[in-house]
């Protein structure tokens, strides 16, 4: 769908026009649970300025998009100039006319100027975002844990201290925790002042208990997990007392034993629920009967647009031997189409014949490592022109740890 010529795209920047812009965010989304408003003369704590674009049909706004500025961890632990993109919506009354276009062609154009290297979001439809050049970079996944199965090997880490802490108290512990553990996983983003600020107004609106741990001794904490039980009204005498594990940061292999020790040790809980965890995260492996763990469920997390090619290709590391030319297509942005080698040793533009032709949506897959070549090419989404070459390519996309943020916004 092409951009509407009768949409008018801007910034929007008075507290009045914010407000407007979320609560029509809500009504698009339809089935976001109710909540408060947000206090008033606020909105430039949740929102940062300049990064929030209405449409305009007839003076009335009818859409919106904003993002956040940050950084994303490549393969290799740089990390790059990051446009987190969220509270995409359209007026029910304005849906399929263009207006998704306008505001997401001018917001990704917008973005690259002011130097972000790539752009992420988490999609409410998977039917949108591949037009835009997105291609699904990361996944999660949902593990289930039968505490009274879930024996831990001998040879699990023993981890170090927790404790119990309290929020709102605590808000500035996590923020400094996070700020400086986060670990070289691809994926992985800053989580801004915007965002903690969203986390506390949340909670702070939020009915039921809920609860804090931390890893690590004081002034040296390295992890934490929050917690919340289901289902209370039930819990005592039930027989499937369930807590759910909202916000698990266990970056280092210590912490994530002492954490996961923590939880197995808890009383009166039937079955532990992570509701977001790497595909590659070791909790099976570390239990003497590994079906006391289940995948409940595994979903796309995080949709990638690469806004500069060359930088990003340039940004990650690439392991393995050989080189690979590929032909990458951008329709948005002519300066992301051509031919790249790429090698462990770098990469750089060619005239030469390509071996691998594939989209910008697809290249974004592909560039956090969360995907192989083979897999994209029996898919469709890669033309191959040398077979040999695709796994060159496999080799060279690799990375060791699955991509994953951990991070919902």
């Amino acid at each position: 769908m092409s951009e509407h010529p009768d949409v008018a795209i801007r910034v929007l920047e008075s507290e009045g026009e914010l407000r407007q812009a979320m609560a029509l965010f809500r009504t698009a989304m339809v089935g976001l649970p109710s909540g408060p408003d947000y206090p008033e003369g606020r909105m430039g704590d949740y929102l940062e300025k300049g990064r929030t674009f209405g449409a305009f049909i007839d003076g009335a706004l009818v859409g919106t998009v904003d993002a956040t500025s940050g950084f994303l961890v490549l393969p290799g632990g740089e990390g790059v100039t990051h446009a987190a993109v969220t509270h995409i919506g359209v007026l029910p009354t304005h849906t399929r006319r263009g207006v998704v276009t306008s505001l997401v062609h001018r917001q990704l154009r917008d973005a690259r100027n002011g130097g972000d290297l790539v752009a992420t979001l988490r999609a409410s439809e998977a039917t949108i975002y591949g037009r835009f050049g997105y291609g699904i970079a990361s996944t999660s996944t949902t593990l289930e844990v039968e505490r009274q199965r879930a024996v831990l090997h001998p040879g699990v880490p023993e981890g170090g201290p927790v404790r119990f802490a309290e929020l709102p108290e605590s808000w500035d512990l996590l923020e400094r925790i996070y700020s400086e553990n986060v670990a070289d996983r691809p994926g992985r983003i800053e989580r801004t002042s915007f965002w903690w600020a969203s986390q506390r107004f949340r909670l702070s609106s939020a009915n039921g208990p809920a609860y804090l741990a931390v890893h690590g001794g004081a002034g040296a904490e390295d992890g934490f997990v929050r917690y919340r039980p289901e289902n209370t009204g039930a819990w005592f005498g039930g027989r499937d007392r369930t807590i759910v594990v909202s916000d698990f940061f266990a970056p280092t292999a210590e912490a994530h034993a002492g954490l996961v020790r923590f939880l197995l040790n808890l009383d009166l809980v039937d079955r532990i629920v992570f509701d977001a965890v790497p595909a590659d995260d070791p909790l099976p492996w570390m239990l003497s009967d590994h079906r006391a763990a289940n995948v409940r469920s595994v979903s796309d997390e995080t949709w990638l647009r690469i806004l500069d090619v060359p930088r990003a290709l340039e940004a990650r590391s690439f392991v393995g031997a050989g080189s690979v030319r590929v032909a990458v297509t951008d329709t948005l942005f002519a300066e992301n189409t051509g031919v790249f080698e790429i090698s462990a040793d770098g990469v750089s533009t060619s005239t030469e014949p390509a071996h691998l032709e594939l989209g910008v949506a697809e290249l974004g897959s592909l560039l956090l490592g969360g995907v192989g070549c083979h897999r994209l090419a029996a898919a469709g989404r890669i033309a191959v022109h040398d077979r040999a070459a695709l796994q060159v390519a496999d080799a060279l996309f690799a990375w060791p740890l699955a991509p994953f943020a951990g991070t919902m916004f």
